[in-house]
């Protein structure tokens, strides 16, 4: 007889996208089942950098002082250097800090982060076994499901022993990558470029590279060579470890003749340093994203709903939002404060998200393309030295947006969002590169120091909060948390007197949702009972 688990959210795929999901979850006291198909090892790390915002939710979720501490060198430059061969010649360079030396923004209680998957997973898998109410299973293999008016039903085999599992859930959360089976099973078609390129990346172990070479301490070493931009060599762990990606066609990179020595000389410029290859690993990138992120009561998050050039590391920061959006939103509907058309809004604020980060990842894989003629660029003469220097000054200035994209990672708004109130306001700029904090409704609620030194972000997560400055009025106050409490929604005051915050926020009244996005704003409440009616999705269209 076939064992059936109940469970309210059963999510497919544990990578981090599903881990933090899960944690998200966990941490609401939602139950949930995580399945994933493989043991959890990562063999080749794919992920490195966690963008201010993904540390931001770190932060909410415990975990970020952990991701700071894996072991990346926090002094070591991040730098990139664009060259023909680590021991070839130098185009040009783009000095950045290290960890240490980097400035957190103002904007932010966080900086960017180095913590490849091999240290990132399991921090993040321990942090959900800790969890009592989150269920993980791995080499659990999803096999069929069906969806009915009230729940869906998962065929699943444990590959550890050959059981069949039937898991009845409220929802399923497809978080199981470019390939994902749960998009497929649902006919969701992806739109967009399937091939920008085709690569190759090899992973290697290189001690003491750093000392055998005069390019100095990098984050990504870009290489040019007679046929322009061919490859880069990125840094993993700060010290062993080193990632080549190798650029090209389905032609040129095929896997059945590549010979990944002669590969990683060409990227050394060099046939005397030793080297040990880890794992090989032929992917092609993409700008895609798919035509539905949800389909009743299954959804799609992730590279499951797209994906885009790892160019400028959106991919997963990307991912981490939908997982941070879609968390208190299923918590919300299955504690019963929520009507079930909230989940309407994930596609509505997700998608839009997910398209502008994919097209600018591919803006900047463009950009990592020399628009030269780079046929001499060898030539040991004056005109290849000239070459050499146009070559890199025009790479420096083109690739400059992608390490500092702070409009792009922290900028992104609900604009249109059904669950979100307009206040008709004059929106900041979107900028890729500028940041411009705004309590405007659908943005992320500005961080600004407290008194007692937490950060306002520190007051979002759990429920609705409603920051009321000197100007407010109680019984606007009174109203919101009346309607609120009449649909059960927690929400929760709190008052701020500091000035410069009220000043920041520019209502005296606002109203910020689990996820720290503001739902509303204002310097009065007309109604109050549609407010709270609308950020819970009862009016959802």
């Amino acid at each position: 007889m076939t064992r059936t688990i109940e469970t309210p959210v059963l999510i497919v795929g544990a990578g981090p996208i599903g881990l933090g999901l899960a944690l998200d979850l966990g941490m609401r006291g939602t139950e949930c089942t995580l399945i994933e198909l493989t043991d959890g090892v990562i063999v080749q790390p794919k992920i490195g950098l966690m963008a201010v915002r993904t540390m931001e939710i770190f932060r909410r979720w415990g975990i970020a002082d952990e991701v700071r501490g894996a072991g990346f060198p926090r002094d070591y430059k991040l730098s990139m250097v664009f060259c023909t061969s680590l021991a070839g010649h130098l185009l040009d360079r783009d000095d950045y800090p290290s960890l240490d030396d980097m400035e957190t923004p103002p904007w932010s209680t966080e900086k960017k982060q180095r913590c490849p998957q091999i240290w990132l997973n399991p921090i993040m898998q321990a942090a959900v076994e800790k969890q009592p109410s989150v269920s993980l299973h791995l080499r659990w293999k999803l096999e069929s499901f069906e969806q009915f008016e009230t729940h869906v039903l998962a065929q699943v085999t444990d590959l550890n022993n050959g059981e069949k599992v039937q898991i009845r859930a409220h929802y399923m959360v497809g978080c199981d990558g470019v390939g994902s089976t749960v998009r497929n099973a649902l006919g969701i078609d992806m739109q967009g470029n399937p091939k920008l390129s085709y690569s190759i990346s090899i992973l290697v172990r290189l001690p003491g590279l750093l000392q055998a070479i005069d390019k100095g301490e990098a984050e990504r070493y870009l290489f040019v060579g007679p046929e322009g931009t061919w490859g880069n060599w990125t840094v993993i762990d700060g010290k062993d470890l080193w990632r080549m990606t190798i650029l090209g066609t389905e032609e040129k990179l095929d896997i059945a003749n590549l010979d990944p020595a002669a590969w990683i000389r060409r990227g050394l410029g060099r046939d005397d340093i030793p080297f040990e290859v880890l794992s090989i690993l032929p992917w092609r990138r993409s700008e895609l994203i798919a035509e539905h992120f949800a389909d009743q009561r299954v959804i799609l998050a992730g590279d499951a709903a797209h994906t885009m050039s790892p160019t400028g590391g959106m991919g997963m920061n990307t991912g981490m939002g939908d997982a941070f959006d879609l968390g208190w939103k299923l918590n919300a509907i299955l504690q019963g404060w929520a009507d079930p058309a909230l989940l309407d809004s994930y596609e509505a604020e997700r998608k839009p998200v997910a398209a502008r980060n994919a097209a600018f990842s591919t803006h900047n894989w463009n950009a990592w393309r020399s628009v030269q003629n780079c046929a001499n660029i060898l030539d040991e003469t004056e005109d290849g030295a000239q070459l050499r220097t146009e070559i890199g000054a025009g790479l420096k200035a083109a690739t400059k947006v992608d390490w500092a994209s702070w409009g792009l990672q922290m900028g992104y708004r609900y604009d249109g969002s059904p669950i979100c109130v307009p206040d008709n306001s004059t929106a900041t700029p979107d900028d890729y590169d500028s940041y411009v904090p705004s309590a405007r409704p659908g943005g992320r609620a500005p961080h600004a120091w407290l008194s007692d030194g937490r950060s306002t972000l520190d007051l979002f997560g759990h429920g609705f909060v409603l920051l009321q400055f000197p100007a407010a009025q109680s019984n606007d106050i009174v109203a919101l948390q009346v309607a609120a409490l009449k649909q059960g929604v927690p929400l929760s005051v709190v008052s701020i007197e500091d000035s410069a915050i009220a000043k920041l926020y520019e209502q005296p009244l606002v109203l910020v949702r689990p996820d720290g996005h503001v739902a509303w704003r204002g310097s009065h409440v007309d109604n109050a009972e549609l407010v709270i009616n609308t950020v819970r999705g009862a009016v959802c269209t």
